[in-house]
């Protein structure tokens, strides 16, 4: 689903893996039918031995597979992530369209084939045209006064954080909420209350003067005019640049992304009755009863200024103008339900437009992405019971065992952490909550209704299922074995007020963890993603919640001041990369990705060498047990993007470019010695400005 974005990294932290990110209508596309891991090794071929691996890393290990291997025309990226990500589809679309036909009326995988079979039937589609959109634009039409517009507000905010998109957890209404645990009570669920409004990636979109990010703005007020002329709607240009203006309004008050990403600046709780003093404008009353929070007494609201701001606009903007806007986001968001005409619109835009994508994707990709969301779990089980044996679930616990024994034998040893703060890291990484393959209990989806051949219909009652779901948390316990990742996704996360760790059973197979190899390549592709997760826990912001998942700062002043002086010369690092003449990486954004990155391969480097019981490395293909652990890990980060994506992803996401992150080897003194690197060496840190962190 498209939507604009605000940032809460700090409480959920994705590991990005490369190439299998984004799964949307604007940048997902899925490699082609052939796509498979390429082997149960060792990638020798890909191996660039041209390139010294002292010089670039990255391409030393994947230069020869970077020049024979081209970005597929439905793809904005492509990488080893992207090839296990089209594998998953291909399997989880069978799965799907087998359980249309052979499960029972109301079961879960009914409702998964039918959801899955409405989304395809463009005929359908096609004949019902807009007609599945006429009760939301007529309630829009009967908007009269201020009160009326704050009703309708109100009754479109969903609980739709989008987890998957990294730092980019974005809604297209107003606001946007998220029910998770109270950072000041962890045992308690609060109602997170977030900037919402914008469909472009996030506000320096609006606000950047540069000549690309100005083109893309004029792109997108003629695809605004474009939704717009196809829906038969009245003075379309005018419309267009009325909704625009009032978007780059909404994007002068939103909170920038640094802000966003500082937990302390968001945790704040105001009182149902502070907000008509302290964000005038909204009729809060009105709003709250209108998207069924009129119980709630307390809410966090992540980014106060901009909630503000935000409420300020719904007063002084013309009530004309706002009608115009639900009217487009109500088209744009539920392009891909509508005939093909808006679904190629908004392809054109989203996916050609902002990340150079050439060709739209098969639907039945974008089927299988949509049923994900809409019914993820239940997907999920039927994965995990064809997919992800016991015994892998069993091998994937004992690599967690040796990463977590490898971690805090490492907390035991820094030389520069007190007493004090050991034993409570000790405490948080014993309480630490380790999830594998798919989450203790599976969602009921029994209250959810899918009617075959009603796609939007499907879609509208997925949002809503979701957004009750996560509203009756209210008054419960906190539940730390809830997870915000389907076990179909490849990918990983950390969430730090939790304390806990997903790891989808999608990503645990080849070619990150593959039983037909030699443990040193899981170790050094997994076992890397593992210990970054884990890490996530002790870095510059997991540094800031407890062992209960508290916000509250466990480490003595001067121990926090060293770990902040290593970031900075961490930060400095990736600040000197450079993967355009015109813009650099912003280390400080990215810091904390790096920080685990260089702590998580750390943490498994020696977790390997545990399994070791101190014999010797074995070898393979001609190069030592140790080599081939770097090198899986840089093959785990394989990667091409087109220039469009990468110059989005610098701009929007928390994670360093991947060829960067392959590079961080170059702050472990035991890859110096892997591959005899000297100084001058164009990667070489001479000892004392390497950062090891942890």
């Amino acid at each position: 689903m498209l939507r604009a974005a605000f940032s809460l990294s700090t409480l959920v932290r994705v590991c990005a893996v490369a190439g299998a990110l984004t799964l949307n209508l604007a940048a997902a596309a899925a490699t082609p039918d052939t796509a498979t891991p390429a082997s149960h090794g060792l990638d020798v071929a890909g191996i660039d031995r041209s390139v010294a691996p002292g010089d670039d890393f990255f391409r030393y290990a994947n230069g020869a597979w970077l020049k024979t291997h081209e970005i597929p025309p439905d793809r904005s990226s492509y990488g080893t992530g992207a090839q296990l990500t089209e594998l998953t589809a291909k399997r989880t679309a069978d799965l799907i369209r087998a359980a249309a036909a052979a499960s029972a009326p109301g079961s879960d995988a009914r409702k998964v084939g039918d959801y899955y079979a409405s989304f395809m039937d463009e005929a359908t589609i096609e004949k019902r045209g807009l007609a599945p959109l006429e009760p939301a634009l007529r309630r829009i039409d009967a908007i009269k006064n201020r009160k009326d517009l704050a009703r309708a507000l109100g009754a479109s905010l969903r609980a739709d954080v989008d987890v998957l998109n990294s730092t980019n957890f974005q809604t297209p209404n107003l606001f946007g909420l998220w029910v998770a645990q109270d950072l000041d009570d962890p045992g308690r669920y609060a109602p997170f209350l977030l900037q919402g409004g914008l469909l472009l990636p996030d506000r320096e979109y609006y606000l950047d003067a540069s000549a690309p990010m100005a083109a893309i703005r004029a792109k997108y007020q003629q695809h605004i005019q474009a939704m717009l002329e196809l829906a038969h709607q009245p003075d379309p240009k005018g419309s267009a640049e009325r909704i625009f203006a009032l978007e780059h309004r909404m994007a002068e008050v939103h909170g920038g992304r640094a802000e966003s990403e500082d937990v302390l600046k968001g945790n704040n709780h105001w009182q149902a009755a502070d907000f008509p003093r302290r964000a005038p404008g909204l009729d809060w009353t009105v709003f709250f009863a209108a998207a069924g929070l009129e119980q709630q007494k307390t809410f966090v609201v992540w980014q106060p200024a901009a909630l503000t701001g935000l409420s300020a606009l719904v007063a002084s903007e013309p009530l004309e103008t706002w009608k115009e806007y639900l009217r487009f986001h109500l088209l744009d968001v539920n392009a891909r339900y509508l005939p093909k005409a808006y679904v190629t619109e908004a392809f054109e835009f989203y996916g050609h437009t902002l990340n150079g994508t050439p060709q739209q994707r098969d639907r039945w990709k974008r089927a299988v992405d949509d049923t994900s969301f809409a019914l993820g779990e239940a997907v999920g089980k039927l994965y995990v019971e064809r997919y992800f044996p016991p015994e892998e679930k069993a091998r994937a616990q004992a690599m967690v065992k040796n990463l977590l024994a490898a971690f805090a034998t490492r907390i035991d040893h820094l030389k520069w952490m007190s007493p004090a703060t050991r034993v409570q890291a000790k405490a948080k990484l014993a309480a630490l909550k380790v999830g594998l393959g798919y989450p203790d209990h599976w969602i009921d989806y029994s209250g959810f209704e899918v009617v075959r051949g009603d796609a939007m219909g499907n879609a509208e009652r997925a949002q809503l299922f979701e957004y009750h779901r996560n509203l009756k948390k209210f008054g419960t316990p906190v539940d730390r074995g809830e997870w915000v990742m389907t076990p179909q996704l490849v990918n990983a996360v950390n969430l730090p007020a939790m304390n806990a760790l997903n790891f989808p059973a999608a990503i645990l197979q080849p070619p990150y963890f593959d039983p037909r190899r030699d443990a040193v390549l899981d170790y050094g592709a997994i076992g890397a993603t593992i210990g970054h997760e884990i890490s996530h826990s002790f870095d510059d912001q997991g540094a800031l919640f407890d062992a209960t998942g508290r916000l509250r700062n466990w480490w003595t002043k001067e121990d926090f001041a060293h770990f902040e002086a290593a970031g900075k010369k961490l930060a400095a690092e990736f600040d000197r990369y450079r993967p355009f003449p015109d813009v650099a990486v912003n280390g400080k954004l990215t810091l904390s990705e790096n920080i685990a990155d260089v702590a998580g391969l750390s943490a498994a480097y020696d977790a390997w060498r545990l399994t070791l019981n101190g014999k010797p490395a074995v070898g393979e293909a001609g190069f030592s047990g140790e080599q081939l652990f770097f090198l899986s890990f840089a093959q785990s980060w394989r990667d091409k993007l087109r220039e469009p994506a990468a110059r989005q992803r610098l701009v929007t996401d928390s994670h360093a470019p991947e060829e960067y992150r392959a590079d961080t080897v170059r702050n472990l003194d035991a890859w110096y010695k892997a591959f005899d690197v000297k100084p001058g060496a164009r990667l070489y840190l001479a000892p004392a400005d390497r950062v090891p962190v942890w």
